[in-house]
């Protein structure tokens, strides 16, 4: 399978945006400088290729701002360095916009050399993953421009004269560890180079430095080796930023949520409930002050509401019978003797030996293995489910011990552990219901398997995730990972270390379980965060239904200790609340379908109305349009000139590498130095519309002169203007009609499972809908809407139109919201979008709805209209 990409996606054309505009002004064709270095090691403008940058930091500030003002982000009122900061929610495709940003920013100012800079092997793997699945995609949108792109190796280091010297876009990937430090091979003198440092043939080129988690390189040891590679700028993309740089996007957990951009998350909670019955004992920390040592203990504890789990301070010499206020099974051997700051452990006079983040007492192993049924029993449902749809499901369970999975005895071979045993327990007990017989047709030990590091000999090992040895696992992640989509691949349900957290990213992932026999330290963002991706098909399509995009994380805690953790960690993290958007999986409920309704002779009334599909043409009268755009370009904002901010500068090398010395620096306006583009080729391209037309636009707007201020600020705006008036003229001119008999099929028609909320109508009249007991509305006018249906009389029949019924329109589908059926007089029969009274929609809402206006004028007997409540229906207007 090959994995689609939609190059129209709203946000991510916004967050490309944000940094593209940061340079506005910055002319085509001077973003790139000439050089070459002598035997004297200064370099001159001759030989290699590097980044140039024209414009003053005054105009980048202004940029910034504006940009910062539309985006609704605080605005700078200086520049925090030439970093630029771009704050993406997990799973919204960060590094498909990074990339794609690489391709604009040479497009339009002729920028080439570009460093990627990662923080761990799991990210770089990621990183040249999404290089080479979205290079023909991107390869199509821009015109098959020539781009190299490549990871550092230290074994070669010859390779970044290359990178210096040719004249393709250059993409190069390197880990922070591999040039943070002195002793790293880029930083030394090599003979291969002429005695230059392979570092030296970065810095010529001034590469504009990409960080992908910059808030892991936040040391000042690595700040120092990001700013050593002579960066044009930085541009840092992340979900957690510690410090947000010149902020120009945010794509917060909240907006991404909202926006369906992710998957819903509920949590399968699995807490044990009055296991009193054992001396429980959990450490959780143990501290040294100047004068003394205690420990953090959690133990069941006498209350006057009974026995409650609590966390208590203790020091050597307590006895857990008295902090437990006199608990009998604390009675004997319970005291504490020694507390070990060293080895982060605690010792009872009974000789037990308890550990930070161990317990003794209560049901650990029980509780994973109920953790690990429940999981099997939650991908069997969405296996049913999502079989016929062509969607493979996978399961992810995060584990701190490979021991508990897979061990070794001392010959070597291999036997499974206790995860092992409990999973194909479980999954030969469930896939054996008659439910599920047949559903997965692949013998119980091809279902599963781990990814982990491995020793010398082959073996899996724990490791930390940022190792040598994390380096073929997380190769093994990524580049299997088509294979792992593919519904005839048996693997379903994968064990990884905990560690490796960071090199997941398959977005089928409907399913995360953590088996942690220790206190986990994995943040709930994080655990989330590989399964927060929507899904995609056989055929690579990403699914947008929002009844299968849905995580569930099947944790060892209550749901509400889950949700209050995580919404603090994003409100300490973004700033943002969060609250009521995570899920409990018990409060959902399947829409169902009232049985028989297909045959309900008021719904067949109305379906066999509104059944049909239907295309649309546009016409529009292109001397109006002439008319109108002119007007709109004339009015365009102001065309500044483009600066050249001059620096002459000195490059020497020193045994620090490339320093400079400024000798002098002026700013001059860019009257008549560059090229003009084509610029009836440029605006035809983007609108479609005729170069005669173009030209009588910008000649009858008297704006043409502004091409020789900016063009390609000039050029972006004439095209946003021009289409701003060919979308409405195209609406205003549309015309729908029937495809023959193509029908919306009633098989569309499935119950559905919904998080109910104080939006879900409960339905009381089914006879009068489709719905036998809810239905699941967006807004308090669509519930007070649906209220008025079923009480109204002359109300006969109503029901909310599915997400899957569509009307195309030139600026994307349209979904209605209801239809009904009202008889006065007479019978009639609406289409109807409900809308808060005097709320202020958005250009392209307007333009659907007129669409809508226009589709059911072809349509016999059938009504559109745009209301707040039920009495305007009788309203044309």
């Amino acid at each position: 399978m090959r994995l689609h990409f939609d190059p129209n996606q709203q946000y991510q054309l916004d967050a490309i945006n944000a940094i593209v505009r940061v340079f506005e002004g910055q002319p085509l064709n001077h973003g790139d400088f000439s050089f070459t270095m002598d035997n004297r090691n200064i370099i001159t403008p001759i030989g290699g290729v590097g980044n140039q940058l024209t414009i003053s930091p005054e105009q980048i500030l202004a940029n910034v701002q504006v940009v910062q003002k539309e985006n609704e982000i605080s605005i700078s009122s200086e520049l925090d360095g030439m970093h630029f900061s771009v704050e993406m929610e997990t799973g919204t495709g960060k590094t498909y916009v990074y990339l794609r940003t690489i391709y604009e920013l040479n497009e339009k100012y002729g920028f080439k050399k570009f460093v990627i800079v990662v923080p761990s092997i799991a990210i770089r793997e990621g990183v040249l993953k999404n290089l080479e699945i979205t290079f023909d995609h991107f390869q199509n949108i821009y015109d098959k421009t020539p781009v190299n792109f490549g990871v550092y190796d230290s074994k070669r280091v010859s390779s970044l004269r290359n990178f210096a010297v040719n004249n393709n876009i250059q993409i190069l990937v390197i880990n922070i560890d591999s040039f943070a430090k002195d002793e790293n091979i880029i930083n030394k003198p090599n003979d291969k180079l002429t005695g230059k440092k392979p570092l030296e043939f970065i810095q010529a080129t001034c590469p504009i430095v990409i960080v992908d988690e910059p808030q892991n390189m936040e040391t000042e040891l690595r700040k120092k080796a990001i700013e050593n590679l002579n960066p044009l700028c930085t541009l840092r993309y992340s979900a957690t930023h510690i410090k947000r740089y010149n902020m120009v996007y945010s794509l917060n957990p909240v907006k991404a949520y909202d926006l369906g951009l992710v998957k819903q998350i509920e949590v399968d909670s699995i807490v044990t409930e009055n296991d009193f019955n054992e001396a429980f004992v959990s450490l959780e920390s143990v501290n040294a002050t100047k004068t003394r040592t205690s420990a953090k203990i959690k133990l069941d504890v006498n209350t006057k509401e009974g026995v409650k789990r609590k966390t208590v301070t203790a020091k050597v010499g307590d006895d857990l019978y008295d902090l437990s206020r006199k608990r009998d099974i604390y009675k004997n051997g319970c005291i504490i003797n020694r507390i070990d700051i060293a080895d982060g452990c605690i010792e009872l006079s009974n000789g037990e030996i308890l550990f930070t983040g161990k317990t003794l007492g209560g049901f650990t192993d029980e509780v994973m293995k109920v953790q690990i049924r429940k999981t099997v029993e939650e991908h069997f449902l969405k296996e049913r489910k999502l079989k016929s749809k062509d969607i493979k499901v996978l399961s992810l369970f995060f584990i701190d011990r490979v021991a508990n999975y897979r061990n070794y005895d001392s010959d070597g071979h291999s036997r499974k552990g206790k995860f092992a045993e409990w999973f194909e327990e479980a999954y030969r007990e469930i896939s054996g219901k008659e439910a599920y017989k047949g559903l997965l047709p692949f013998e119980v030990d091809e279902v599963h398997n781990g990814y982990f590091s491995q020793d010398t000999k082959g073996r899996w090992k724990d490791t930390t995730g940022v190792s040598q040895a994390d380096d073929d696992t997380f190769k093994l992640i990524m580049k299997n990972k088509e294979q792992l989509l593919d519904v005839n691949e048996p693997l379903r349900f994968i064990f990884s270390h905990s560690a490796l957290r960071e090199g997941w990213d398959s977005p089928n992932v409907f399913q995360i379980c953590t088996l942690n026999e220790t206190k986990s330290e994995l943040k709930k963002r994080q655990e989330i965060g590989r399964g927060l991706r929507l899904p995609v098909d056989m055929s690579g399509n990403r699914i947008q239904d929002t009844t299968i995009n849905r995580l569930t994380v099947v944790a060892n805690e209550s749901y509400d200790d889950f949700a209050k953790q995580l919404q603090t960690e994003i409100e300490e993290d973004c700033g943002v609340t969060f609250e009521g958007r995570i899920k409990n999986k018990h409060d959902r409920e399947t829409v169902k379908y009232r049985k028989g309704f297909e045959l309900d002779e008021k719904f067949k009334e109305i379906w066999d109305r509104i059944k049909y599909n239907t295309s649309y043409k546009v016409e529009y009268d292109t001397s109006e349009l002439i008319e109108k755009a002119i007007k709109a370009v004339e009015q365009m904002t102001t065309i500044k000139k483009a600066l050249i901010n001059t620096t002459k500068t000195a490059l020497k090398f020193d045994e620090f590498g490339i320093v400079s010395e400024t000798k002098s620096s002026y700013t001059t306006s860019l009257d008549g130095m560059f090229k003009i583009p084509d610029v009836l080729f440029y605006i035809q391209e983007r609108t479609e519309l005729t170069r005669s037309t173009i030209l009588d636009i910008l000649k009858g707007s008297g704006r043409l002169g502004d091409v020789l201020i900016n063009p390609q600020l000039f050029l972006d705006n004439a095209v946003v203007a021009i289409k701003e008036v060919l979308y409405e003229l195209m609406i205003d001119g549309i015309k729908y009609e029937k495809i023959g008999t193509k029908e919306y099929e009633m098989r569309l028609f499935e119950d559905y499972e919904v998080h109910i909320n104080n939006l879900t109508f409960k339905v009381s009249k089914q006879d009068k809908t489709i719905y036998s007991n809810l239905i699941p509305l967006e807004s308090n006018v669509e519930y007070d809407f649906a209220k008025e249906c079923e009480s109204r009389d002359d109300i006969e029949f109503y029901f909310k139109l599915p997400f899957w019924f569509k009307i195309k329109t030139p600026i994307g589908n349209y979904n209605p919201d209801w239809v009904l059926i009202k008889k006065n007089e007479k019978t009639v029969y609406f289409v109807a979008e409900t809308k808060s009274e005097g709320q202020e929609l958005k250009p392209s809402e307007e333009r659907k709805i007129k669409c809508g206006y226009a589709n059911y004028k072809e349509f016999d007997d059938v009504k559109f209209r745009h209301v707040t409540k039920v009495a305007e229906l009788d309203d044309p207007n």
